[in-house]
């Protein structure tokens, strides 16, 4: 559902007072944005046409709040403010945690506050920078460092946030890590043209005319063009394209072996179809790798065996996933990789025992087919398990996976994801 709160609308973002002056120059020292679409406000007050407004909705893992006019937001002190040009009604407060999902640890609540009106006894905090850019507040941290989760809960409702401001928007990050920032950088990069500024130690008053606080997660690893904010249609085919073209991938297509329209064309007497085989180091093993490699090979596949390790640089990494045309692994974060594929490619994932099919459908069933991927599906019997030797035919993981789901998380994660091959 939604929640609205003051008067007036949206429709002037843009617009700003003829005051105010274009900054130009390199990034400053302190950290702050730099120059570029920034300016500072001669007299520290921006002039909004109307009173603006604050939109929140809440999703089934986000909540996030649209501001629109007079916004200023105070990072050391973490508020998003809304000024009223004239009195309000009410003075309204929304506690927002940035992070593209409810209730993690560790980071900090944003509170958004549309005032009710402003004096000389209760003074809006004056505005020090001025941009002519919208703002995203988002939060890092949370499960970020899970490959998987980079992508899910970062990566993929960044690109939905600020894709339609074309790299005209500011981002500011709580719990910032510049690690992450690093790692991706060149996504980050075509995402907004400024500096990533670290809300956390920003003693600024920045004003701006629009500012989105929180990341919408819409399904994990996926996209609902429906919930695209701004009316921009976007899905995962999109955000595919678009790491296509952030890490120079040369294929949009997989090897054709019935026409000429393979991508790039190869030699009909030679070619054939690149499967890459991930062998996980630790738990979810494959235990027979050797076999599955020969039935490959004799069903026609060019086969390499990939450990997803993913400490590599992330184009070394898209680069060689891009070169295949079939992605095969057990259900775990390498299938993320799957972004990378040309489209009308193959993924094939191998889900543990345990009626784990739902988890895996949702996770990177329906995410391949919605980036135009082929995706199949193959779920290991009790017999292809080593839970079986391990526990016994008689273990309720065993004979009764329901009520091992009805536990609880904990018990699924430890038996049918850590302790199984």
């Amino acid at each position: 559902g939604s929640t609205q709160g003051g008067r007036g609308g949206a429709g002037k973002t843009e617009a700003r007072p003829a005051h105010e002056q274009q900054q130009q120059g390199p990034p400053k020292a302190d950290g702050r944005a730099r120059g570029v679409g920034l300016k500072r406000d001669d007299d520290g007050a921006a002039k909004p046409f109307d009173n603006g407004k604050v939109v929140c909705i809440a999703s089934p893992f986000s909540y996030t709040c649209d501001v629109f006019g007079d916004v200023r937001t105070n990072g050391t002190a973490h508020t998003v403010t809304l000024v009223p040009v004239t009195s309000r009604p009410e003075r309204r407060e929304w506690s927002i945690q940035a992070y593209a999902r409810f209730n993690m640890t560790g980071i900090p609540n944003v509170t958004v506050t549309q005032l009710d009106s402003t004096s000389a006894a209760s003074p809006a905090p004056a505005c020090t920078v001025t941009h002519r850019v919208p703002a995203i507040v988002l939060a890092l941290g949370g499960h970020l460092g899970n490959y998987f989760h980079d992508f899910s809960d970062a990566l993929v409702p960044l690109f939905v946030a600020s894709r339609r401001y074309d790299g005209e928007v500011q981002l500011l990050a709580s719990n910032i890590q510049p690690w992450w920032l690093g790692k991706y950088e060149a996504v980050v990069r075509r995402l907004t043209k400024y500096e990533v500024l670290d809300l956390d130690h920003d003693d600024q008053i920045r004003c701006f005319r629009h500012v989105t606080v929180g990341l919408n997660m819409h399904k994990e690893f996926n996209i609902v063009p429906e919930l695209v904010p701004g009316g921009v249609p976007l899905s995962m085919l999109n955000f595919t394209a678009f790491l296509r073209e952030t890490y120079s991938l040369p294929r949009a297509a997989p090897i054709s072996l019935t026409n000429k329209k393979s991508s790039p064309p190869v030699d009909r007497k030679k070619k054939k179809p690149r499967l890459m085989l991930l062998d996980r180091g630790h738990y979810r093993k494959l235990v027979n790798v050797p076999e599955i490699v020969k039935a490959a090979e004799k069903a026609g596949f060019e086969v390499t065996i990939a450990d997803p390790r993913f400490n590599v640089r992330v184009k070394e990494l898209a680069l060689s996933v891009n070169s295949f045309d079939v992605l095969l692994g057990v259900h775990g974060a390498g299938l993320t990789n799957s972004a990378f594929l040309p489209p009308g490619a193959v993924v094939i994932q191998v889900v543990p025992y345990g009626k784990l099919e739902p988890m895996a459908q949702r996770e990177f069933g329906d995410p391949a087919a919605n980036m135009g991927l082929r995706y199949l599906e193959y779920s290991i019997s009790v017999e292809e398990s080593t839970l079986l030797e391990t526990l016994g035919p008689h273990h309720p993981a065993i004979k009764d996976p329901d009520s091992v789901h009805r536990s609880g998380w904990d018990k699924v994660a430890e038996y049918y994801l850590g302790k199984q091959n």
